[in-house]
């Protein structure tokens, strides 16, 4: 498989840190020329990768960037996040801002991209969460701005075909620099990792191998798809319910007789 993406240009939008930078730096080592976009600059400049000021939210500015682009291969919508916030913490003006970084943000950098891509037949990337597929307490309205998200990637891929690709990446969590904030230092990373099947968090580096494959000629006839990038997903809870005090060293499984 040929993963190389020698002589591509690849835009990165938020990829400054975390999930974000790690897709940069990806793509970056695959050879292609790489702009990141975001309000604010890396903390510490990202080798190989070029940086310009856009904010995100505003559709003018998001479309005088890529206007003045002289050639686009591939787009990762990565930009997003959401701070922990129960729903009746705040009013609807709030959550609203949250699906609109998550899910009207990337729709605005896809349509001002399209051109470019067309012409490239180049792909699209979503960067979305196992948030948008099952309940997400703390964080509703991302949840269920990254579920709209995956099926915009998919109808967008059905529209826009057979010019352009476009598949999400289904990430779960990840360890960064920011990741005490979410679980709690060393002892709750820890905590968290032995929940995940592969006994880890992924790194930025996991994602942004993914997304550098669904980007490459060896993805040439995926579109549409959503790829999972969780270490295995989630344990069921019910089996740590069902094993509490026994001595049987597996539970019997749903539907089967023991």
């Amino acid at each position: 498989m040929d993963n190389s993406l020698g002589g591509s240009t690849v835009v990165v939008t938020g990829g400054t840190r975390g999930v974000g930078a790690g897709i940069a730096r990806a793509f970056a080592e695959a050879g292609a020329r790489v702009l990141t976009c975001a309000r604010r600059p890396p903390e510490q400049p990202l080798h190989g990768v070029e940086f310009t000021p856009v904010d995100l939210r505003d559709p003018a500015a998001v479309r005088a960037f890529f206007a003045g682009l002289p050639r686009l291969d591939v787009l990762v919508n990565n930009a997003g996040g959401t701070p922990y916030r129960h729903l009746a913490d705040a009013d609807a003006e709030r959550h609203a801002k949250v699906i609109e970084l998550n899910l009207i943000t990337p729709l605005t950098a896809s349509l001002a991209a399209h051109e470019h891509l067309r012409r490239s037949r180049g792909s699209i990337v979503m960067v979305g969460s196992v948030s948008g597929g099952r309940p997400s307490p703390g964080s509703a309205a991302y949840g269920a701005a990254k579920a709209g998200l995956a099926n915009l990637a998919a109808s967008m891929a059905v529209e826009w075909a057979p010019e352009v690709r476009v598949n999400t990446l289904v990430v779960g969590m990840v360890r960064t620099e920011l990741s005490h904030l979410h679980y709690g230092g060393p002892d709750g990373v820890d905590a968290v990792s032995r929940t995940v099947p592969l006994a880890r968090l992924a790194l930025p580096a996991d994602v942004g191998a993914a997304a550098v494959f669904l980007a490459s000629d060896a993805a040439a006839y995926i579109s549409g798809a959503s790829l999972h990038v969780h270490g295995g997903g989630e344990r069921p809870a019910f089996l740590a319910a069902a094993t509490a005090g026994s001595t049987v060293p597996h539970a019997p499984t749903p539907g089967k007789e023991s």
